[in-house]
């Protein structure tokens, strides 16, 4: 069995969905031109991630392997369709701007991937876990990407948080940069590539520096001693 370490660490960093594996490219670089976007559907994501992991765990017994992979799409459609009514009675604003990116949780292969890879093999304790980790390293890639973006591209930061939180986040917006003049390639969708490119960069650069660091700490062996032998005739 995976510990739980090990899935914290594969979730959030080591196999993270969006930097690593990059999987679910389509919604990570189709509605992160903002964070209230991106967030709204990091959440959706994360949810319905959880509760498939969970799901296949505790049907992975009893599901025939001839039918094991459309039983997945089943579970995550039902899932994915309670969170869209969900967002339409609660966030319908949030919802309309979202569109089909919400319906398209159903195919994201960062979902299907985890069911079929993880929850179907392990326990549902540790497949919950791992869809939390998993929905969590996705999200945050989501976040940090369309809050980059909307930085970039209009200066300003929590824009539209009532769509997501209601009354209550009116006034989150924060102006970073005062009369700033936009740019418009961050919040179009060739920003988005050029914007995830740097984050795969930055991580690539980091675990380069950390496995340089791994080995500067490593004790060196000491050089084998050179043993001469002579040998001569006494008379």
């Amino acid at each position: 069995m995976t510990s739980y370490r090990e899935i914290t660490l594969n979730g959030l960093w080591k196999n993270n969905p969006g930097l690593v594996q990059l999987l679910g490219l389509c919604p990570l670089l189709g509605v992160s031109n903002s964070t209230v976007n991106a967030l709204g559907l990091a959440l959706a994501s994360a949810v319905v991630l959880i509760c498939s992991n969970t799901a296949v765990s505790l049907v992975r017994g009893v599901v025939n392997t001839a039918v094991r992979l459309p039983a997945f799409v089943m579970i995550i459609a039902a899932l994915t369709t309670c969170i869209e009514l969900l967002m339409q009675a609660f966030t319908y604003e949030l919802y309309q701007i979202l569109g089909i990116f919400i319906p398209l949780i159903t195919t994201n292969c960062v979902i299907l991937g985890r069911a079929d890879a993880f929850a179907a093999k392990h326990d549902p304790a540790r497949s919950a876990y791992d869809g939390l980790m998993m929905g969590l390293g996705f999200g945050a890639v989501l976040v940090v990407l369309g809050a980059l973006r909307e930085l970039f591209g209009t200066g300003a930061l929590l824009a539209n948080m009532h769509l997501l939180f209601g009354p209550l986040a009116a006034n989150w917006q924060l102006t970073v940069i005062p009369e700033y003049q936009g740019f418009l390639l961050a919040i179009l969708p060739p920003g988005a590539f050029i914007v995830l490119g740097l984050l795969i960069a930055g991580k690539n650069r980091i675990d380069e520096s950390l496995v340089a660091r791994a080995k500067a700490r490593q004790p060196q062996a000491p050089a084998p001693s050179r043993r001469v032998r002579v040998t001569g005739v006494i008379e």
